[in-house]
């Protein structure tokens, strides 16, 4: 008897075990990545927005702006480093996201008031906060990044 039968797949078994079967992710883990990431890509125009700033006008304090660049740009990688692991379904991931979600929020609510009050980056920051808020709570998303210990 040859080695070639025992190679041939029954109608059961996958075709070719060198390939691993990738767990399926819940849609709405996937739209949750979608939207962190979507806020790391924003994140990361804010830093090319505060470079060129830097270099085109003057600050009235060079310190502060470079400062608030670095903290800008650390934000970006942040949120792109969390996006990719929630798709990979990372236990972590949560917390992080739920974080994130709340500050933006909070800024959200301070673009509402105030003299230089500018709702419109309000409603741009608070509705994507909101829809990541409620997807994190979603039975889905919680299994998906459930520690099983």
């Amino acid at each position: 008897m040859s080695d070639e039968t025992n190679d041939t797949p029954t109608p059961g078994e996958r075709a070719s075990v060198d390939q691993p079967e990738l767990p399926k992710r819940p849609a709405l883990l996937v739209l949750l990545a979608v939207i962190v990431g979507a806020e790391a890509l924003v994140m990361a125009g804010v830093v090319l927005w505060l470079v060129v700033e830097l270099l085109t006008v003057r600050p009235s304090s060079f310190e502060t702006a470079v400062a608030i660049l670095i903290l800008a740009a650390i934000a970006a990688v942040f949120l792109g480093f969390v996006a990719v692991h929630t798709l990979q379904a990372r236990p972590w991931t949560r917390a992080a996201t739920l974080v994130w979600q709340l500050l933006q929020v909070v800024i959200a609510i301070g673009c509402f008031q105030g003299i230089v009050a500018t709702p419109t980056i309000g409603w741009y920051l608070l509705v994507p906060a909101v829809l990541a808020l409620v997807l994190l709570f979603t039975p889905p998303v919680v299994a998906a990044t459930r520690r099983d210990v």
